[in-house]
């Protein structure tokens, strides 16, 4: 069906000086290896080659911890290195999406199985058929139910959550308003935390499977790598955990963790979740850029390491960091909501024409 040498390209390990964080006018997104932010690294403006960008396709990590991982980018963009773009010009977005699923399931990752267009040319991925033909029709369907049915369950999440109404209240809009003019000072974790330990080692042969999250090292689903029954190593929920990369999340469920991952919490002091979440926030500034592979993060180093937190009177203000905290969810969850929102109406229209 695919051409693998035609239609799969690699990218040519260009250099693109011109990096912006956030997309500006005439800027296009590069894609490499990475697993957050749906494989953009960054944004350039540099001049390029026309066949430098591709459209509307799916890419392919080719080198890292993270290769095999497939995503989808709608609209033009460009390559970074370690990355295959697969071309795929005659299908539509959902059987594209519905490809990518599939080869996303191919048997590589980690650091001894890199995809490459040798070993793609005898993979074998399963498709849907009707009248021994490739069941197009079906993978539209397949992939539209699924949306509807993930839009459905996330607005039911955003209602009970209460995350639906993004409108910022008069006290919220002061809060963003006066950041600049508030003071901090200096805090060591451990007199935040009256808990600090480091997770257990247990080896994926002997993880049970079970219905505790299992957190390890890693952004990828926040760290989340399966599901055990093992009693080891359990944690409570309104925790953080920290990794030996210093990359920080909370946890506002019960969890078990592996020994490359830190737990914070407090027993004695019942933090609020918008407490913890700036906690967490502050925790993985302050430990950015300074541990890797070759300088891993224990959480018994960690006691005397120091955040900055807002104060009032001498204190920690931690009413200006609900608000702060209630104030940027509403912002970041507004695109959302309205996405959700367009979704919707779009799905009843096309029910209303049936």
């Amino acid at each position: 069906m695919f051409d693998v040498d035609k239609l799969w390209v690699y990218g040519k390990n260009k250099n693109w000086k011109n990096r912006f964080e956030n997309k500006k006018n005439n800027s296009l997104p590069v894609i490499s290896g990475i697993t957050v932010n749906n494989g953009i690294n960054y944004y350039t403006d540099d001049l390029y080659d026309e066949e430098d960008k591709f459209l509307d396709s799916l890419t392919i990590s080719t080198r890292g911890e993270y290769s095999g991982t497939v995503t989808y980018h709608k609209g033009e963009f460009l390559l970074a290195n370690n990355i295959l773009v697969m071309k795929m010009p005659n299908l539509t977005y959902s059987q594209k999406i519905f490809m990518g699923s599939l080869i996303n399931k191919l048997p590589y990752g980690g650091y001894n199985g890199y995809p490459r267009k040798e070993t793609l040319k005898n993979n074998i991925i399963k498709l849907p058929t009707k009248d021994n033909k490739i069941d197009f029709e079906f993978m539209e369907s397949f992939i539209s139910e699924l949306e509807e049915e993930r839009i459905s369950e996330l607005s039911a999440y955003l209602t009970v959550s209460r995350l639906d109404n993004y409108e910022l209240s008069s006290e919220e809009k002061e809060a963003l308003e006066s950041y600049n003019d508030i003071m901090f000072d200096e805090y060591k974790f451990k007199d935040i935390f009256n808990n600090i330990k480091q997770g257990r080692r247990l080896k994926k042969d002997d993880q049970i499977i079970g219905t505790i999250p299992f957190v390890m090292s890693g952004i990828t689903n926040t760290g989340v790598v399966g599901y055990i029954s093992n009693p080891v190593a359990l944690f409570s929920k309104n925790s953080i955990t920290i990794d030996i990369f210093g990359n920080s999340f909370y946890r506002n469920y019960d969890f078990g963790a592996g020994d490359d991952t830190g737990v914070y919490w407090n027993d004695e002091v019942q933090y609020s979740k918008e407490t913890m979440l700036y906690f967490t926030t502050a925790m993985e500034k302050s430990l950015s850029g300074k541990y890797s592979y070759g300088k891993k993060l224990r959480s018994s180093q960690s006691y005397n390491f120091k955040i900055q937190l807002p104060t009032k009177n001498n204190e920690i203000d931690f009413s200006y960091m609900e608000l702060l905290i209630s104030a940027v969810q509403k912002l970041v969850i507004k695109d959302v909501v309205m996405w959700k929102d367009k979704k919707i109406e779009a799905t009843k229209q096309v029910v209303g024409r049936n």
